[in-house]
């Protein structure tokens, strides 16, 4: 039976959904309108043939995005007010009592699985013809199939024991198990952040030293100079699956590692190298990755309060469409919406993340040349095909980092 916070829901996914939608359309039509001439502030790096490259590029990623809005809403109308959860839960009650554990587990394992074939003739799509369309592609099918199965299984060494954690104790300790939860959820997140560099990754890519003796040399002094120690400077293999270039930190303690992608190393020169790693070094000595671990942790625990006072009130299980009143239906229920109604913070994490990127670039510029960070930006932008006119609202909800122009412009008055 509708009540009052299925209005609600159905509200608050219409908000989300035509937003969505409306981003999308305004990012095409952006990006579309300045397609026939390269920004000024980029005239003279980048040529018109790249530009409309990135721009192409940009439009068929929208549009595909738009698609994947769509099945995201049919799929999540479909399991709530449709009837597909409750089905799936009677179901499996037939087999195991709806309050124990395991009906819990199963239940939540299912339709994450429903969720994950049901998207992945999208993803198929983005790999093997839009990232094949635009050169970008090296990804072939039996490493396709084999990167799927190592993440299967990984999810069942990972992801099902931390659910069943976390359904225990749910179900066995008391009114505060939403604070036990979070403890869990914490203590697993810097575990991961130990276990991922050392043992994950490297499952999945070849990391190998850096061999160039001259950047080698090169980055050893940026060390040196900005007082960081690392377990090592590795460059991944990251041209077997993709075209794409990028460096990243991963990792805390000794743990803590600096990787390249093979692909960035061949592109830029040694002092470009110096200056992208020199804005990485930024992230870590600001603590951004513990600023963002901390956001993190307080938007979780903050979730999981409001998930204890959801979690006893049958109005929320009725009005998303389902009778079986469990705390692990709660917390799918609340899995399934809580995006639908976060969507609107969207811009904040934006914001954020945009401010972090700015502030690392800063850094980047009193130990190492700004122009060099400017260089090796632009190359990036075009061998990516990062679009450099991108819409603004579009980029406000979406962009992690700051608009392309904006952030050249910063760097050149550095």
């Amino acid at each position: 039976m509708l009540n009052a916070f299925t209005w609600v829901f159905l509200a608050a996914l219409g908000a989300a959904l035509g937003t969505r939608l409306w981003l999308a359309a305004r990012q095409v039509r952006h990006v579309r309108a300045h397609r026939a001439a390269v920004p000024p502030a980029f005239a003279d790096s980048i040529p018109l043939a790249a530009h409309q490259k990135a721009a192409d590029y940009t439009v068929a990623k929208a549009r595909l995005g738009v698609i994947d809005v769509l099945l995201d809403a049919v799929v999540l109308l479909a399991l709530t007010l449709g009837g597909f959860l409750q089905l799936v839960s009677e179901q499996w009650s037939r087999l195991i009592a709806a309050e124990s554990l395991w009906h819990g587990v199963a239940l939540i394992v299912m339709v994450l699985v429903i969720q994950s074939v049901l998207h992945l003739p999208l993803s198929l799509y983005r790999i093997f013809v839009i990232e094949e369309r635009f050169g970008f592609n090296k990804m072939t099918w039996r490493l396709y199939l084999v990167d799927l199965a190592k993440g299967i299984v990984l999810a069942a060494a990972l992801g099902v024991p931390l659910l069943i954690a976390v359904l225990w104790l749910m179900l066995q300790a008391g009114a505060l198990w939403w604070l036990w939860v979070w403890a869990v959820l914490v203590v697993f997140s810097l575990v991961m952040q130990i276990v991922f560099p050392m043992f994950i990754m490297p499952w999945f890519n070849k990391f190998s030293p850096l061999e160039d003796p001259a950047l080698a040399e090169r980055v050893k002094g940026l060390l040196e100079h900005c007082g960081f120690r690392s377990k090592g400077l590795f460059v991944m293999d990251g041209s077997k699956r993709s075209a794409h270039g990028n460096a990243f930190f991963a990792g805390f303690g000794a743990s803590k590692r600096i990787v390249f992608f093979d692909t960035l190393i061949a592109r830029l020169t040694p002092a470009e190298v110096e200056a992208v790693l020199a804005h990485e070094l930024g992230h870590y000595k600001l603590n951004h990755v513990k600023k963002g671990l901390a956001v993190g942790w307080a938007v979780t625990l903050a979730e999981l309060f409001l998930l204890g006072l959801l979690a006893g009130q049958p109005w929320f299980y009725a009005g998303l469409g389902v009778q079986t009143q469990t705390l692990p239906v709660a917390l799918l229920l609340f899995l399934l919406v809580a995006p639908t109604f976060g969507f609107f913070l969207s811009p904040l994490t934006s914001l954020l993340s945009r401010k972090h990127e700015f502030e690392a670039d800063r850094y980047a510029t009193e130990h190492a040349a700004a122009a060099e960070l400017t260089g090796a930006l632009v190359k990036l932008y075009k061998d990516n095909a990062a679009t450099l006119t991108p819409d603004p609202l579009h980029s406000a909800f979406y962009d992690s980092h700051p608009p392309a122009a904006t952030r050249i412009a910063r760097l050149r008055t550095a």
